[in-house]
């Protein structure tokens, strides 16, 4: 860490990543600030490019300033906000919008098979230019509007008696199966 530091100063705006990965996170309506703290951790570990974030109810600041600033959010994310881009929206279709926009494709991912196109995540193809993968809340998975409107379903296999892992360990699963496919990233 203290390289890094050292490389990119303690100024986080001075801190700049050169990505060709074109991979966005985004995280709808998560219930935790702990939660979303490691998986910012999670997505500037593994040089994902943003994470973007659906927060209907409010939690976070639409300021990235303001977020750097949290305290829970610097500490739950091993300071990791500070390096990290992360965009809020107030809804999913406010999401999708700017994510179609930007020309990103969008893949759901949960444990069930809720779409007509689902694949098992090693049977996947995370091959498209630019991507946003879609991880749902803690409790209920992501919303019938998300993964209506996602090109494709993921699942991650499971071996023992639980349905799906915790939010922050999906993520990171599935980013690094991506990035895996896409090529690993200089440096790694």
């Amino acid at each position: 860490r203290r390289e890094r530091m050292e490389r990119h100063g303690n100024n986080a705006a001075a801190f700049e990543r050169h990505s060709l990965m074109e991979l966005i996170a985004v995280l709808e309506n998560p219930n935790y600030i702990i939660n979303i703290g490691h998986v910012i951790r999670n997505v500037n570990g593994l040089g994902v490019d943003r994470l973007y974030v659906v927060d209907g109810l409010n939690r976070l600041d639409d300021d990235l300033a303001v977020l750097r600033s949290r305290k829970s959010l610097l500490k739950h994310s091993s300071g990791a906000i500070q390096f990290t881009d992360v965009r809020r929206f107030d809804t999913s279709q406010e999401c999708l919008r700017a994510l179609e926009a930007d020309g990103f494709a969008s893949v759901a991912t949960s444990p069930h098979r809720l779409s007509k196109k689902h694949c098992a995540l090693f049977d996947c193809a995370f091959d498209q230019p630019k991507l946003a993968i879609w991880f749902g809340e803690e409790a209920n998975g992501l919303s019938a509007f998300a993964i209506d409107h996602c090109d494709f379903c993921v699942s991650v296999p499971m071996a023992g008696g639980v349905e799906s892992f915790n939010l922050a360990t999906t993520t990171a699963i599935v980013l690094y199966e991506a990035i895996r496919q896409r090529g690993l990233r200089e440096g790694w």
